[in-house]
């Protein structure tokens, strides 16, 4: 089977449809902006009653949104992630790249526009409160996940279009780690970033996303500050890897899962900050950490487990980040066999003949709601990269 052409062609499919929905869809956590949910006052205010909320429209294989008053909207992150598959997608040598082009300077534009007002540095949020366990966030309250995808997508941007105000951009988000995130810190010093500066939690990828891209932008300006902040970061997370090459979500005691995407994400961040600073003092625990994902999330058949001890649901998200490390990581030549099953069962059980993926397969139904961050995004994203490694290698091989 000839998988890059099926990926090429399953990927215009889905750019097709985000093209023609202008970016724009529901949310799993979307539940919030229910106008029906805000004109209920004695729920709205209390906390169990908006987790309850969320969790049932994240939950449902029917959608309710339309009837409860949640509109489609632009998600930050969302946005971030399409700029940066524009950009992979105009190294591949894509026949349009004057198209890509304008593509990436409209969305860029777009992003922009959806700061944070407030802020020590440049930050991004999401569209929709969102209620956790641990914390709730008003709508558009910066987090350090939305931050930096949507920075490394300026920087992605920069790199194609070569103005120097998308770089200018993305440098600021600095200040807002390093000045506007709490802090949790170890006794030898080593510490974690909060996911926001609302809240006080240690989440091991999202602290390691902050210091991935303070090692970025360490790279360009040799601030060696940035250096130090993001090796302590990385370092206190590596401190929690566990003997088999796992983290949990985070330190909290209702943090404690393993799965399969924020795995992919601690190890791409890893990688990348090595990559920026040419520190390898953290090669053995990746190289732990990458046997684990490996070994642990995929089948024989390509499904993508959502837990290290569960399959289900098998979530897009998961497929997405799959090719998305491997490209970070520069493993996906090794296991480019991997990959090319992962993509193809998601195409052949997961893509509609829309165009768009289904959100997630459970063992006894299949959820197809069209999520447009969540699962959308993360695809255009992570088949972008399949593409450009699956490229890259086509370059190779004709040499």
């Amino acid at each position: 089977m000839n998988y890059s052409e099926n990926a090429a062609a399953s990927f215009e499919r889905l750019k097709t449809y985000c093209e023609q929905e202008n970016f724009k869809g529901w949310d799993p956590y979307d539940g919030l902006n229910s106008r029906l949910f805000r004109a209920l006052p004695f729920i709205r205010n209390n906390k169990w009653a908006r987790l309850a909320w969320i969790q049932f429209y994240k939950r449902s294989f029917i959608n309710f949104r339309k009837l409860t008053g949640v509109k489609k909207g632009t998600n930050p992150k969302g946005l971030a992630l399409f700029i940066s598959g524009y950009c992979n997608l105009f190294r591949t040598g894509h026949p349009d790249k004057e198209q890509i082009r304008k593509k990436i300077e409209l969305l860029t534009g777009e992003l922009l526009r959806f700061k944070s007002e407030g802020y020590s540095g440049n930050c991004w949020g999401y569209n929709f409160d969102w209620q956790s366990k641990a914390f709730f966030l008003p709508k558009f309250t910066p987090t350090i996940v939305a931050t930096t995808f949507a920075a490394n997508a300026l920087i992605d941007a920069y790199e194609v279009l070569d103005k120097t105000e998308l770089l200018d951009a993305a440098l600021s988000s600095k200040d807002f780690i390093l000045k506007d995130l709490n802090r949790t810190v170890l006794d030898n010093g080593l510490f974690a970033f909060s996911y926001s500066p609302l809240d006080r939690t240690s989440v091991f990828n999202a602290s390691l996303l902050g210091a991935r891209l303070l090692s970025r932008i360490y790279s360009y300006t040799k601030d060696e500050d940035l250096y130090r902040n993001a090796k302590k970061a990385i370092e206190y997370c590596i401190h929690f890897q566990n003997a088999d090459g796992s983290w949990y979500y985070g330190t909290l005691p209702f943090h404690q899962w393993i799965d399969n995407f924020h795995t992919g994400f601690n190890l791409e961040c890893i990688s990348e900050y090595s990559k920026f600073t040419s520190d390898e003092t953290f090669s053995d625990a990746l190289n732990k950490g990458m046997d684990f994902y490996l070994n642990t999330f995929f089948d024989k058949e390509g499904r993508s487990k959502y837990y290290n001890n569960n399959l289900y649901p098998v979530d897009m998200h998961a497929p997405a980040q799959l090719f998305v490390t491997l490209s970070k990581t520069g493993h996906f030549k090794k296991n480019e066999k991997l990959a090319g099953r992962v993509l193809q069962w998601a195409i052949q059980h997961m893509q509609s003949v829309g165009g768009f993926f289904y959100y997630q397969k459970r063992k006894f139904y299949t959820n197809r709601i069209s999520y447009i961050r969540w699962v959308q995004a993360w695809m255009f994203y992570g088949m972008s990269h399949y593409l450009l490694n699956e490229s890259e290698t086509n370059k190779t091989g004709n040499d």
